[in-house]
């Protein structure tokens, strides 16, 4: 029996998902291609600097013909698109060629964007990465969250109670480090308020979440106005966190001064990063979470008390959250200003939706929103022929872009968003 002519199984809907968007990737690329092969307002030499402070220096500047730079990237994005599908046919992971697709176009339209200028490409990664911490605080915030079933709209809430306490209390206590132990606690308070009325009363989390940041928002601007504001030299003058250098890692070229020449904050994030991902799926802990989040009743039915678990893990993603908001005064500025978060807990939900409900996959996404921020930034500063206003939406576009293209091939915790009562009673 010739097994070649029998029909093959169906591709299931994940996978026809997958394919599409490795077609869409092709397509792109291949419109990059056409669009850069016409040498469209590409003349002159884009220069890349490679060095930003004291690290060790391997290659000062990198000079490429910017047509010459755009086409040949572009190139480079269409084989690694290709590559992606044929790895896919053999059922092999193409996570590396898609991050290689991503990072050929990105380059291929700076080569474009930036003709006869100079792009700090190292100053470039390491303000994406800084723009890129709060949202992975909040992004693991709501890890926790929804990971134990119950839905976090408050991020926004939680990061800008965070930044609030942080920068008062530096300013009172004269250091940045009282900022580091009164932001948890602001973020936890306001967890505080999530747990007692989306599991003791089940209100509509996601109605709850709203009316939170609504909160926060009016509280905050309320204290700023009658108080910071009008004695700012007492309660708005709080100092920011030192850089610290890692001894001989900071001195590495380009990865040194990106990684490891930081605030506390930030290396307190490489910690927590790993601390998650590790606990959340090689830990009793992060198992027991999984179980309230997935199947409450199969949990209880094994001892786990379903609200206590979930009550301790939105307590815990508050203050998460609440000490990614520190960034924003101790960390950056110093000083609070009103809605100074501007919707970032909105866009830290969105890397949560993107990365899959995982706390690397989150990372990976707050990364690439962070980037795109910074990237519209330094364009906008060196010059580009794309208009302001457009280079504006960049980092929200990327944001849509993400989620209308894999919410649908994702799957949220099971038991997201239900309320649960002893007994099995779920509503």
């Amino acid at each position: 029996m010739n097994l070649s002519l029998l029909p093959t199984s169906p591709l299931s809907l994940k996978e026809r998902r997958e394919r599409r968007g490795i077609f869409t990737m092709i397509v792109i690329a291949s419109l990059a291609l056409f669009f850069f092969s016409r040498g469209s307002n590409t003349s002159g030499d884009v220069t890349f600097g490679l060095v930003l402070g004291n690290e060790w220096i391997l290659i000062k500047e990198w000079v490429l013909d910017s047509g010459t730079g755009s086409r040949y990237f572009s190139a480079a994005s269409l084989v690694f698109a290709m590559a992606s599908l044929l790895f896919f046919t053999k059922n092999k992971s193409s996570l590396a060629l898609k991050a290689l697709f991503g990072a050929s176009i990105l380059m291929a339209v700076m080569c474009w964007a930036a003709a006869g200028k100079f792009i700090p490409l190292t100053g470039l990664l390491q303000g994406g990465l800084l723009l890129s911490v709060p949202l992975i605080f909040g992004a693991l915030a709501g890890v926790l969250c929804e990971r134990s079933g119950v839905i976090n709209i408050a991020i926004e809430g939680h990061l800008l109670a965070g930044a609030f306490a942080a920068g008062v209390a530096a300013s009172l206590f004269k250091t940045p480090w009282a900022g580091l132990i009164f932001a948890p606690i602001a973020g936890a308070l306001i967890s505080l308020l999530l747990a007692i009325f989306a599991i003791k009363y089940a209100i509509d989390q996601v109605i709850l979440g709203f009316v939170l940041n609504v909160l926060v928002i009016g509280l905050t601007t309320f204290a700023y106005k009658r108080v910071l504001i009008p004695h700012s030299d007492i309660w708005n003058s709080g100092s920011v966190l030192s850089v610290i250098n890692i001894p001989i890692l900071s001195k590495l070229p380009i990865l040194g001064p990106i990684f490891f020449s930081q605030t506390i904050i930030v290396y307190a994030l490489y910690v927590l990063v790993v601390v998650i991902q590790i606990g959340l799926f090689k830990t009793r802990w992060g198992l027991r979470m999984r179980s309230v989040g997935e199947h409450p009743t199969a949990a209880e039915s094994v001892g786990i008390d379903v609200n206590k678990t979930r009550f301790r893990n939105v307590i815990l993603s508050g203050a998460v959250a609440g000490l990614g908001g520190a960034y924003f005064t101790v960390g950056a500025v110093g000083a609070f200003s009103r809605e100074m978060t501007a919707g970032m807990g909105f866009i830290a939900l969105a890397a949560l939706i993107f990365g899959k409900w995982t706390p690397m996959g989150a990372v990976g996404a707050a990364l690439v929103f962070g980037f795109a921020d910074n990237f519209q930034s330094v364009l906008s500063i060196t010059g580009t022929p794309v208009p302001s206003a457009f280079m504006l939406m960049v980092p929200y576009i990327a944001t849509i872009i993400a989620v209308s293209g894999f919410v649908g091939r994702v799957r949220a915790p099971a038991a997201d968003g239900i309320a649960y009562k002893r007994g099995g009673a779920s509503h």
